[in-house]
């Protein structure tokens, strides 16, 4: 798991309540299902007008990168492709053949085939640059969804805090009434600019950088196989390809 999200959200959401008690307020003053639902209701019902269910779906089924890690190692990756072209080196291209259906990562797999199949270097790039590239577009929408939510969240936020001062203006005869509707109208907002700031924004930020991490593997990737169907020495291909390393995995 990524520990970081997890410490993240503990944090900024524990500082809120904890500050809440620390100036002796009740915790159940800020725990308002009414003005829940409408913050989060409509702010999900908004991003659900504003994107296509394809998209709606592919955010929540991304949404699970902010809180776990890659499961790829890009060192492994390096050694992968070392070893591949090693291989290549002293039995041919033809020789990786069989090796092809032990890859387990499709990128890499679609791009050993090209490799295997004779395709021209520039054409192997183009191909995987294409899918690289646009692949990346459509799994960036993802975050865009989050963002999303962190613009619409704090304008329900204060659409909700309208409803609330609207039904205190409703019951100003029963002041029995009046403390219910204040409270949903100031918890409101707290909730919508809260949950942009806290939550919608960061996981937007958090999957933006995981997947600009996984484009960076995938363009490895390519340098790799282009150094590899051009024959290049493995010790000379590893050395190149560990350039694309963070500092703290070079010195792993």
């Amino acid at each position: 798991m990524d520990l970081l999200t997890i410490i993240g959200l503990i944090l900024g959401f524990g500082a809120v309540i904890g500050g809440q008690v620390l100036e002796g307020g009740s915790l159940y003053a800020i725990m308002q299902p009414t003005a829940a639902i409408i913050v989060v209701g409509g702010t999900v019902g908004a991003v659900m007008v504003n994107y296509s269910l394809s998209t709606f779906l592919l955010a929540l089924k991304n949404a699970k990168l902010a809180l776990f890690n890659h499961k790829d190692d890009p060192k492994a990756v390096i050694r992968t492709l070392s070893e591949l072209a090693g291989i290549a080196r002293k039995e041919g291209l033809l020789a990786l053949e069989s090796r092809v259906r032990r890859i387990e990562d499709p990128f890499l797999k679609k791009g050993l085939q090209l490799v295997v199949d004779g395709a021209e270097p520039k054409l192997t790039r183009e191909i995987l640059e294409i899918e690289m590239t646009y692949g990346e577009e459509y799994q960036n929408t993802s975050a865009k969804v989050f963002e999303s939510a962190g613009g619409y969240s704090p304008t329900i936020g204060i659409l909700g805090a309208v409803l609330g001062l609207i039904h205190v203006m409703e019951n100003l005869a029963d002041p029995s009434k009046l403390g219910a509707g204040i409270a949903v109208a100031f918890v409101a907002t707290v909730y919508g600019v809260g949950t942009a700031n806290l939550l919608w924004l960061p996981m937007a930020g958090k999957l933006k950088f995981k997947m600009r991490e996984e484009a960076i593997v995938k363009e490895m990737i390519i340098e790799g196989l282009i150094a590899l169907s051009e024959g290049e020495n493995p010790r000379r291909l590893e050395e190149k390809l560990i350039g694309f390393l963070k500092e703290s995995e070079k010195k792993k």
